[in-house]
């Protein structure tokens, strides 16, 4: 697993699952390498909770975790920082 990780590049970086009725909304909010865990906020159905899920490397050490009840792989890399190539309307 990456020894050492950046989490400020990490910080709120947010990505998107649509489960088939839904879409959830992960929000990162802390990546802890020495005890292989990641902490996310999850917005689903408007509801927001906290949790910490078991980090996993793959054969390629990219970092993951799972989620739900299929267990969807969800990798640290797939997530895009807020603001990145979006318009929220600040001017």
């Amino acid at each position: 697993m990456k020894e050492l990780l950046d989490n400020r590049k990490y910080y709120l970086s947010e990505f998107s699952l649509f489960d088939g009725e839904r879409h959830i909304t992960f929000n990162i909010v802390n990546i802890d390498t020495v005890r292989e865990e990641i902490t996310v906020a999850v917005t689903n159905e408007g509801k927001l909770s906290v949790c910490s899920f078991p980090l996993y490397a793959d054969s390629l050490d990219c970092l993951y975790f799972e989620y739900g009840v299929m267990c969807d792989r969800i990798a640290v890399d797939d997530f895009e920082h807020i603001g990145e190539g979006r318009n929220y309307g600040i001017r």
